[in-house]
């Protein structure tokens, strides 16, 4: 690189002259703003590069795969059908008939038909008189459920065929004493109910149902029963209360060997408030009942107070929760009830509530681990008028009722006290096979009465349900019942004569078999009292022996 330099001009010698005082001053720097040119005689300059490919092809046969995403299997949802028909035969002329509609009529409103229907034509071994029955309920519905309430409205139907066949065996029955008896007990019911739910408000739930019984005796009952329930949330307390109206009216057709009807009417009324008290894993509800009930045809009026107290405390989580009651409340007893229970009661019965004192039970209920819980409780019980069911006497001198020879029950009335400890526990051994077991032991205290009629000391069953795979499912139900008193009477000129007998414990093992072709059909069958056992379920009715019925499932859309 080459340039040229300049160097400054000489300053002269010059006389200045000062006519005001001098002030200095120096002038502004400014930067030159020159950039020196390059004077370069080497240039160099980049060779370009050339270059040549040679495609040679490649001889291969392998061809990548295309990536797949990972599969999850999962179960295929169980296709729900609003339809349903079932049909069963087996000996002893039993049939099975179920039928099931639900017909949607818009997206919140349902009308549904169920028909249930099942029967035997007999046949029990020994048994002299006409031992069939039947029973068919027809039961119509609607429903509907909004986003603020749900209602529903039911009609229905049902008859009921039962035989007085339980003569005692050992009496000694002519052919002509046997085939004057026309055992047969037609029941007839009707009703009609409505129920309604609201889900944002302080009225919570109304239900009310209406039923009238009949038979082939001219008895005839109206049965009347509405409750409703009312919330109310505190300072975080919930106020429950209850409100019952029970109102029973009937005539029975006739009293054992008289022929006069007995009448009876009873009105029932009933508050029950409560508040449940919420405290970490403490629960606590503290009530009390208030009834009233008026014996109309004697024109008799009794007021109670029932206790409605329970709690319960969680110790250890899921694990152990003790808990404890002591609650009590009016039962309204009707000729229906007692016929679900016991269809060979004759049509003269006494019809009054039962007074349920008290209830104190103390118990703990939980988990051995995720697939094994537990319930144990021990209680005792008082009650005044208590049902019970005691054979009819049978009449020697005078007998012209079919019902009037040892071969029906009467309902009678007793001050009974009873002690009983329970246990139960369910296993779900894996999600296809759980099994339940429970066990209850009673033991009673009678004031009037030499025993509690009809009523069992122990008390034990089984049940086990094993989805064996998709297509296969079997159960079984085992169950065992202790021995019972009754009372043998038979009616005479002089003094009746009463003895106390003793009804044998007994066995029974149930069980049930089906096999699913697809979503809509499957095929199943059932065996009752598969060890045969000849045991009696009430003083003189034999049951049936070794049942066995098949048939066959049908699900369906319209």
């Amino acid at each position: 690189m080459s340039g040229l330099l300049f160097a400054q001009d000489p300053i002269d010698s010059e006389t200045v002259t000062v006519v005001k005082p001098y002030t200095p001053t120096v002038k502004d720097a400014n930067k030159i703003k020159q950039t020196p040119k390059e004077s370069d005689s080497v240039r160099t300059e980049k060779r370009p590069v050339q270059y040549s490919i040679f495609s040679v092809p490649v001889a291969s046969t392998f061809t990548p795969a295309k990536g797949r995403a990972t599969t999850v299997e999962r179960e295929r949802p169980v296709k729900v059908y609003d339809n349903y028909a079932s049909l069963g035969f087996g000996n002893y002329g039993n049939l099975l008939a179920e039928f099931y509609s639900n017909l949607e009529v818009n997206r919140t409103d349902n009308f549904g038909v169920y028909l249930d229907h099942n029967s035997s034509q007999g046949g029990i071994d020994g048994i002299a008189l006409d031992d069939k029955f039947y029973d068919t309920e027809l039961n119509l519905s609607y429903n509907s459920k909004t986003r603020n309430l749900g209602w529903k409205t039911e009609v229905g139907a049902q008859h009921q065929l039962f035989n007085w066949y339980g003569l005692p065996q050992d009496a000694n029955f002519s052919n002509e004493e046997i085939n004057s008896i026309d055992p047969a007990q037609n029941y007839f019911s009707a009703y009609a109910g409505a129920e309604i739910e609201l889900y944002d408000s302080f009225f919570d739930n109304a239900r009310g149902t209406f039923r009238h019984t009949g038979d082939s005796y001219s008895s005839s009952e109206n049965h009347f029963d509405a409750r409703g329930t009312f919330e109310l949330n505190i300072a975080d307390e919930l106020i429950t209360t209850n409100i019952y109206t029970d109102i029973v009216n009937g005539q029975m057709g006739e009293q054992f060997l008289a022929t006069d009807t007995y009448d009876y009417t009873f009105m029932n009324f009933g508050i029950n408030p409560s508040l449940l008290i919420l405290r970490d894993d403490l629960t606590l509800n503290l009530g009390v009942a208030f009834f009233y009930s008026q014996d109309v045809e004697n024109s008799d009026g009794n007021f109670y107070i029932y206790p409605k107290v329970t709690a319960s405390y969680r110790l250890g989580g899921d694990y152990f929760t003790p808990y404890a009651g002591l609650e009590g409340g009016l039962q309204q007893n009707t000729y229906y009830s007692f016929i679900q229970e016991n269809p060979y009661v004759f049509p003269g019965l006494v019809i009054k509530p039962t007074d349920n004192e008290y209830n104190a039970y103390v118990g703990a209920k939980g988990k051995l681990s995720n697939s094994i819980s537990y319930n144990f409780k021990t209680g005792y019980e008082s009650q005044f008028n208590k049902a019970l069911f005691r054979r009819n006497a049978r009449d020697n001198d005078i007998t012209t009722e079919n019902y009037a020879y040892g071969n029906s029950f009467e309902v009678v009335y007793d001050d009974v006290k009873t002690l009983s400890v329970a246990g139960e526990l369910n296993v779900d051994v894996n999600r296809n096979f759980r099994l339940g077991i429970n066990a209850e032991y009673f033991n009673y205290s009678t004031n009037n009465q030499v025993e509690a009629w009809n009523l069992p000391d122990f008390k034990a069953s089984l049940n086990a349900d094993y989805q064996i795979n998709e297509k296969w499912y079997t159960g079984a139900n085992l169950f065992y019942v202790g021995e019972r008193f009754d009372q043998e009477r038979i009616a005479s000129a002089g003094e009746p004569s009463m003895n106390t007998i003793s009804l044998d414990s007994y066995f029974d093992v149930n069980a049930h078999l089906g096999y699913r072709f697809n979503d809509r059909l499957s095929i199943f069958a059932k065996g009752s009292n598969l060890l045969n056992n000849d045991y009696q379920r009430w003083t003189n009715f034999q049951v049936q022996g070794l049942q066995v019925l098949a048939g066959a499932t049908y699900k369906f859309d319209f």
